[in-house]
């Protein structure tokens, strides 16, 4: 159920998951709820709480990120509040966590089914989403591109109007325990007055999606292509059009782990024969991406969420496109690509293969044929058992790159490495763009 998740390029962060509070009435009753049927995930900077959706593997970091630090403002009472709290809290982030859910499930059963049977992936998962949200809460224009994707995305889950309230509800109830030494009335105000503004931005983007969008599509796999015993290529077949961009990603639902959703790239453009394909790779205790590598055959059906992110090309500049993908990072890295071609561009695009050893490149040969077939594109392949050079290490050396954009995708600690290499390189943050790092709040299968 409620997610948090993947990239506000917005974080596009990716992660976390309104009502009566113990007898006090509706104050959290969004105005007006539309009705919302039930309804998929690239951490959330919203008090709600999160699905382990919101985790992307770790060779598949996709997600929400920010795309630029957010702009100096002045600060409001409510963040200071809000922040305030979480510091009280964070010691015992835990116990927060495991309070909030205690509290849900006894006074809402109804709600448990919402959510994965094993609760465990999931356990620390709002407290991350809480300190992001008390990091970036003046951060407006953010959080409402934010909000209104994760409302969009929670359409999956069959989360209604009617359920804000009493994670509101229940929010506060473990705020109020855990930071009792500093709770009073204006704490409550200021978390009231958040979460009621959090909760219908969601409920109301969620209501718009409606009439527009299923809640999910069906889609059917059509080939499997083991590429290493750990890495698999998947090719499904939605049961109606799906529309997204190259460098999006959608979160997939298997058969065999109902509810919970993880986020995986696009592998290319989208394709006149209507096929998306996804590179997975299968980590330890990974239960989507286990199924995905290991169980999935032709014929199996998945459930695929609405597309995300924000790390798309720009096709009104002319700018170079300096690429960095490491492991499965490389997929939407080779949809950018694709993109660039069928645009009939011919601006610079360069892009670096990281991988630990050479059997990492899985799909080395396919970047090698696109750098055939088009003069602008550079593949450079940097493996570390080898060359004993890091990815970062050969932006450094290969730039400056302050005229190009830059994209990155990979595990989280590759991202991180990366952009701090990028801006050692000249490229301006705000040219940067890649899903969930640790704004991104968890990593997962």
């Amino acid at each position: 159920m409620f997610e948090a998740r993947h990239t506000m390029d917005a974080p596009t962060t990716t992660s976390a998951e309104n009502g009566t509070s113990g007898g006090r009435g509706g104050w959290f009753t969004p105005h007006q709820q539309p009705a919302t049927p039930p309804g998929d995930e690239p951490a959330s900077p919203v008090p709600v709480p999160v699905s382990p959706e919101t985790a992307a593997p770790a060779e598949q970091c996709v997600p929400p990120q920010w795309a630029a630090p957010a702009r100096a403002q002045e600060t409001s009472p409510d963040a200071v509040l809000i922040r305030r709290t979480m510091a009280e809290v964070a010691p015992v982030a835990d116990k927060v966590t495991s309070y909030f859910y205690a509290l849900l499930f006894v006074r809402h059963p109804e709600l448990r089914s919402l959510f994965p049977a094993a609760m465990a992936t999931q356990r620390d998962r709002l407290l991350k989403a809480l300190l992001t949200a008390a990091e970036h809460i003046d951060n407006s224009p953010v959080l409402v591109d934010y909000l209104q994707n994760l409302g969009r995305g929670h359409r999956k889950y069959g989360t209604r109007p009617e359920h804000y309230p009493a994670v509101g509800e229940c929010l506060i109830g473990a705020l109020h325990q855990y930071a009792e030494p500093i709770w009073g009335p204006e704490f409550e105000a200021a978390w009231v007055r958040a979460y009621t503004t959090i909760s219908q931005m969601m409920i109301d983007a969620a209501a718009a999606d409606e009439r527009r969008a299923p809640a999910w599509w069906c889609a059917e796999v059509v080939a499997h292509d083991l590429r290493t015993p750990d890495v698999a290529v998947v090719t499904v077949r939605p049961d109606q059009p799906y529309p997204f961009l190259a460098g999006q990603y959608a979160s997939l639902e298997t058969p065999w782990w109902p509810r919970i959703w993880r986020h995986y790239s696009f592998a290319s453009a989208p394709r006149s024969d209507g096929l998306l394909s996804f590179h997975v790779k299968a980590v330890p205790a990974g239960w989507v991406s286990g199924a995905l590598v290991h169980r999935a055959r032709p014929g199996d059906v998945l459930r695929l969420g609405p597309p995300a992110g924000s790390m798309t090309v720009d096709h009104t500049t002319d700018s170079g496109l300096l690429c960095l993908g490491g492991g499965t990072g490389i997929a939407p890295i080779k949809a950018l690509v694709e993109d660039v071609a069928e645009h009939g561009e011919r601006r610079p695009v360069e892009v670096f293969y990281g991988a630990r050893t050479d059997v990492d490149l899985y799909d080395i040969d396919t970047m090698l044929r696109l750098q055939q077939s088009h003069p602008w594109l550079s593949v450079r392949a940097v493996i570390d058992e080898q060359a004993r050079l890091q990815l970062p290490d050969a932006i450094r050396r290969y730039g400056p790159w302050k005229e190009f954009d830059a994209y990155v995708s990979g595990p989280p600690g590759m991202i991180r490495k990366g952009v701090d290499a990028l801006r050692d390189s000249g490229v301006p943050s705000e040219r940067i763009r890649h899903d969930s790092v640790e704004e991104l709040v968890v990593i997962g299968d």
